[in-house]
């Protein structure tokens, strides 16, 4: 069965998605941009502040179901530029401890709010 997740510390999903879902051992969390708790615009005016923001959403979804981001097996990554790749790493690196994740890189036109980053994930409980 599915389920949907809503938490706190992470604003509303963009158009028609949840925030995440899950599917047995799976949870799914949808596409995060660094948004304000309202949702209302893009924090940060550089791909460190933003991804920054975007891992701490992720975390606070993965919280309500008792996961981490240790838990995450997979993630994709959208890119603006791909020349913030090295800024976002920095980031990424920090917070995640190996073995990473499986990951995917998309360079992309734009993103919603005008956000120069945005990554989902895939975790396993």
């Amino acid at each position: 069965m599915k389920y949907q997740v809503n938490a706190t510390g992470c604003p509303d999903s963009v158009g028609a998605a949840s925030k995440g879902t899950t599917a047995g051992r799976l949870v799914f969390v949808s596409g995060q941009v660094s948004l304000s708790d309202d949702g209302a615009a893009v924090i940060g005016a550089d791909v460190t502040s933003q991804a920054s923001r975007i891992l701490d959403q992720v975390e606070a979804v993965l919280a309500e179901v008792g996961l981490d981001l240790d838990d995450i097996a997979k993630v994709t990554v959208y890119l603006t530029s791909l020349d913030d790749l090295e800024e976002f790493d920095e980031v990424y690196t920090g917070r995640l401890i190996p073995p990473m994740p499986a990951r995917s890189i998309v360079c992309v036109k734009e993103l919603p709010f005008g956000a120069l980053v945005q990554m989902d994930a895939v975790a396993c409980r």
